[in-house]
């Protein structure tokens, strides 16, 4: 391997480990926020690659009969629990999402609308998920709602096979340009992912450090019961946390389809490894998480030209000695609270 083999790997290792980034920042608001290890994060990645790479077809996403389908569920449940006009409110997002994907769909609209009307359509689906599946379960155990993840995961898939088919598709580049810069070539769809990736994540500090709601989000990551205490609303901190968390996934999805077929399943592997940094970053911090994303991007883009049919081994086995370390280093108390 000479320095222009390892150049070209380490970019499309950062390129890919920007990606991861938001994917493990992700993970980390979730769990921290909810506690809950938000396996199916993956599925809002493929959800929005095959959203907008449909409507490129010209045809109405099954994404659209999804969402209404989860939404009028979820309006049913939060019906019972806290009114009607909580279930009319509960339905306006997704509908509004929805109605605007099916009116746009036939008529070819340009790229960028298109793929605002995908995040719009997967990031609705965020709260919704959280009311179905973990409201109720706001007072479990990390590992009761480790196992809810793990069944919303499967659902999640199941219905992506159910509404997008077992074909693959590919999203069409948002910049076809391409930069020489020596012995290596730097593309417009890259230099988006790394431009995207670091206004998503400026985006997301100044609303932790700056916005009410943002504050509201760090304080029940902090101390629920506090919280809780100060009137801030654990409903509807878990809502925003996913609705932030699918939006997340939504846009990595539209950042990654032009540089890969995308399935109905391919968001696991894509949600697994950003859960790998998450875990680097043990769960808790989000710049160690980014530095975890962008090392195992890198690992990846090597270990492809070392040994391809190892890759996902070689990534995956990366959690082993960080899960050692900090069982030697992190104190141990009898009872877990």
């Amino acid at each position: 391997m000479d320095f222009s083999i390892a150049s070209i790997l380490l970019l499309d290792g950062m390129t890919n480990g920007a990606v991861y980034a938001l994917l493990g920042l992700a993970t980390v608001l979730v769990f921290t926020v909810t506690r809950v290890i938000f396996i199916p994060q993956g599925e809002f990645v493929s959800y929005g690659a095959l959203t907008l790479a449909i409507l490129q077809t010209g045809k109405v996403p099954g994404t659209v009969w999804l969402l209404m389908g989860l939404a009028l569920v979820a309006a049913l449940m939060e019906w019972r629990s806290s009114g009607l006009k909580s279930g009319l409110k509960t339905l306006l997002l997704p509908a509004l999402a929805s109605g605007l994907t099916w009116w746009a769909a036939p008529l070819q609209l340009p790229l960028l609308i298109q793929a605002i009307l995908s995040i719009a359509v997967v990031t609705a689906f965020g709260p919704l998920v959280y009311r179905v599946a973990f409201q109720s379960l706001e007072s479990a155990s990390p590992l009761v709602l480790l196992i809810v993840s793990v069944g919303v995961h499967f659902a999640m898939t199941g219905f992506g096979l159910v509404f997008f088919g077992a074909e693959g598709y590919r999203s069409p580049s948002f910049w076809d340009t391409r930069f020489n810069l020596g012995s290596l070539t730097l593309t417009g769809q890259a230099l988006i992912i790394f431009i995207a990736a670091l206004a998503l994540i400026a985006m997301l500090w100044l609303f932790f450090e700056r916005t009410l709601f943002g504050k509201a989000l760090r304080a029940t990551a902090v101390n629920r019961t506090g919280a809780r205490l100060m009137g801030v609303s654990t409903h509807t901190a878990g809502q925003l946390t996913f609705l932030l968390a699918a939006m997340i996934g939504a846009i990595s999805g539209l950042l990654i389809g032009p540089s890969t077929t995308v399935f109905y399943d391919s968001g696991f592997l894509i949600g697994l490894k950003g859960f790998v940094a998450a875990v680097v970053a043990g769960l808790s911090s989000y710049p160690v998480a980014l530095v975890g994303a962008l090392f195992v991007g890198v690992v990846e883009s090597f270990a492809s030209f070392w040994a391809s049919s190892f890759k996902e081994v070689i990534v995956f086995t990366l959690i082993l000695p960080v899960l050692l370390w900090r069982s030697l280093t992190t104190v141990h108390s009898d009872e877990e609270h």
